[in-house]
């Protein structure tokens, strides 16, 4: 049938060039931008997945570098921590010798002067040890609450009783003072070593929690990016596709639109 009001041909090519046109914009715009959802139209629900996902791995790289603090915190007592042991077992000698018989009152005094020197020492450390301007032994013996994941319950609680730091204080220079210092050190010694212990503890959880929020973290950007990212490929493929069906269609439609001068032939 041939009609100037209604040209079915050049409805059917116009539908087909736009609808190739829309085709090759997308993909031209994928390959552009490198990412298979640049809108909430491309994908609704997959850009609702990766969003979320995006989140987490924003959390848990902030919860990584929280680790590495933690970490970094705990080694410093540590370090404080085997000071104290090395002085605690010089403490134990100097006690030791001074518990000896033979000491005149002149070598008790000096063995005495250097041992009250050392317990000076061990409050010094207590006291002055310092990490991110607090001191560090009153908050780790308030406790110290460590997030090292995304969720709320993911917490890392240390505490370093602070008290059971006190380095002797016992007099060897008087009777029976080196065997009370003797008891005093060795209970010093062996309440630095649990704490030590703690610390070592959490620091070999930290290194654990750390190794495995690494790899979720790895794990859930190639996640996201599966759902996000162009494939190059495909899209090259749809580019090249709708490029020739828009110049096929445009020609169909110039045809298609030349057949309404049919009709002035009929009309001579």
């Amino acid at each position: 049938m041939l009609g100037v009001h209604t040209n079915y041909a050049s409805i059917v090519a116009q539908g087909a060039v736009n609808k190739s046109n829309n085709l090759l914009t997308n993909a031209m715009e994928r390959l552009s931008t490198g990412l298979r959802i640049n809108s909430a139209a491309d994908d609704a629900a997959g850009l609702q997945i990766a969003n979320r996902m995006n989140a987490n791995v924003r959390g848990m790289e902030t919860a990584s570098r929280n680790i590495s603090d933690a970490t970094s915190m705990l080694q410093t007592a540590d370090g404080a921590l085997e000071e104290l042991t090395t002085i605690g077992n010089r403490q134990k000698e100097l006690a030791t010798q001074a518990a000896n018989g033979v000491n005149s009152s002149a070598d008790l005094t000096a063995l005495n002067d250097e041992f009250k020197e050392l317990t000076s020492e061990i409050e010094r450390i207590i006291e002055n040890t310092t990490y991110a301007g607090n001191n560090l032994f009153d908050k780790l013996s308030g406790g110290v609450d460590f997030q090292i994941g995304t969720g709320i319950t993911e917490i890392l609680s240390v505490t370093v009783e602070k008290a059971d730091l006190v380095g002797a204080a016992d007099d060897l220079s008087v009777a029976g003072g080196a065997t009370t210092g003797i008891t005093a050190v060795d209970k010093f010694i062996n309440d630095v070593g649990t704490a030590r212990s703690t610390l070592g503890a959490n620091i070999n959880r930290l290194g654990h929690t750390a190794s495995n929020l690494a790899s979720v973290t790895e794990n859930t950007k190639a996640a996201a990016g599966r759902i996000m990212d162009a494939d190059f490929a495909v899209e090259s493929a749809n580019m090249t596709r709708n490029q020739l069906l828009v110049q096929a269609g445009t020609t169909v439609l110039s045809s298609a639109n030349q057949n309404t001068g049919l009709v002035m032939g009929l009309l001579r």
